[in-house]
């Protein structure tokens, strides 16, 4: 599969005398058209809802497009849960899934009337301590050892640090029905970015037995069954993309097969996808600035890890467009790097690439879920701007780039950085 970046290099051009790079920007045409497509693929369930995880890609003006089309946010913190309640994400519009929770959180969760879904059996005294038990929940499984897809292993959960076991879940479930709890949910996220067809289908069937064997053991009343993420997308060109069609007919014939006999065809499907979501509707566009000719081959570039940490953190692929020079031979090696006091500072290393001269500009795909979202201020780095390429092709600003004073506002309680 051929990656071409959604936008022209005479758009760019354009943008770039607008918001000078480093930036990332988004692809209003795709996200939509993607929603849509999740959406649909998932009709056949009554009360599907998708809860997008807004750890991905926290800005309102994405979160408010996807709100338009009826999705919900997942939040992780107190700081998502203010952003998606600003928003206008009411109650069951929002599903808080924490780990390691701070009392607070789980107070501000209930207050709105969010979803609230427990990691942990312990968490169930602790939320009665602080807030007390609300009458609908949701309750995180782990079933631990190695999750497998065909025999391929797909991750290890046993070696996660979330969720209940199977007997925890039991005895969770019978203690929170006690307690006063009407309404549960099940939620499990068992592998990341994973580009097969078979993931959602596989962990729906372990979901729905483990949700037929809660309702005969606990009487539970289960209104909803979240898959969570995991669903991916193919960051190197030649892995082929998940079919959202076939992945939501998979799951259809699962809750069939299991659901429907045991009296529990009216449970909700829900998903809380990211990456699938928006990472490839998302670009970082960065300018080559520097070359040097050492041992290596070297390209510099205006952004850097602060920008996107994956390449760094993981070691992760993301392919490479040098715009204008796409039908040009790949016949250069370089390490593509950022200007970091660090060596792991590099968005490619030993990247076969067009000849590249200072003033190219080059966009790095799949930065749209989990690309601003991880950055960071090493070295008095700054954060970049996002801007939203519109559905009519125009650019628009949706978060500005941040300053030496914002870098600095943290300190306002000090005469250090005082304004002459």
């Amino acid at each position: 599969m051929e990656k071409k970046p959604f936008v022209t290099k005479e758009q760019l051009d354009k943008i770039i005398e607008q918001f000078p790079t480093p930036f990332h920007l988004y692809d209003e045409k795709g996200i939509k058209e993607n929603a849509l497509k999740l959406k649909k693929a998932f009709s056949w369930n009554k009360g599907y809802r998708e809860y997008f995880a807004v750890k991905a890609t926290p800005n309102p003006f994405i979160l408010k497009i996807l709100q338009d089309l009826g999705c919900g946010t997942d939040c992780s913190s107190k700081t998502e849960l203010y952003m998606s309640e600003k928003l206008g994400f009411k109650g069951t519009d929002i599903m808080f899934s924490s780990n390691d929770t701070p009392a607070e959180e789980f107070a501000y969760a209930k207050k709105l009337g969010a979803i609230i879904n427990l990691d942990d059996f312990t968490h169930i005294d602790f939320l009665e301590k602080v807030c007390g038990i609300p009458e609908r929940i949701c309750c995180r499984y782990n079933p631990g050892g190695k999750f497998t897809i065909s025999t391929k292993i797909m991750d290890s959960p046993g070696d996660a640090k979330y969720g209940f076991t199977k007997e925890q879940l039991i005895e969770g479930f019978k203690i929170l029905k006690q307690k006063g709890v009407k309404e549960f949910g099940i939620h499990a996220f068992l592998a990341s970015n994973t580009v097969t067809n078979e993931y959602y289908p596989t962990l729906a069937r372990e979901l729905f037995n483990t949700a037929v064997e809660l309702k005969e053991k606990t009487g539970a009343d289960i209104k909803f069954i979240n898959l969570s993420g995991g669903v991916g997308i193919p960051y190197t060109p030649d892995a082929e993309p998940n079919d959202i069609e076939i992945i939501g007919e998979g799951v259809h014939k699962v809750y069939d097969e299991i659901l429907v006999p045991n009296g529990m065809g009216d449970v909700a499907i829900f998903t809380e996808l990211g990456r699938f979501m928006l990472g490839p509707y998302g670009h970082l566009v960065t300018t080559a600035i520097h070359e040097k000719h050492i041992y290596k081959e070297y390209i510099g570039v205006d952004a850097c890890a602060c920008n996107l940490m994956r390449p760094a953190m993981y070691g992760a692929y993301h392919h490479i467009t040098v715009m204008g020079k796409e039908n040009e031979p790949c016949d250069h090696k370089y390490d593509i790097t950022g200007s970091l006091c660090e060596n792991n500072d590099k968005f490619a290393v030993d990247r076969m690439l067009p000849k590249i001269d200072m003033g190219d500009v080059l966009v790095i795909h799949d930065t749209g879920a989990h690309g601003f979202s991880m950055g960071y201020n090493y070295n008095g780095k700054l954060w970049s701007a996002e801007v939203l390429l519109k559905e009519d092709g125009t650019p628009m600003l949706i978060r500005r780039a941040e300053t030496i004073k914002d870098y600095l506002a943290t300190f306002d309680f000090t005469d250090f950085f005082k304004e002459d």
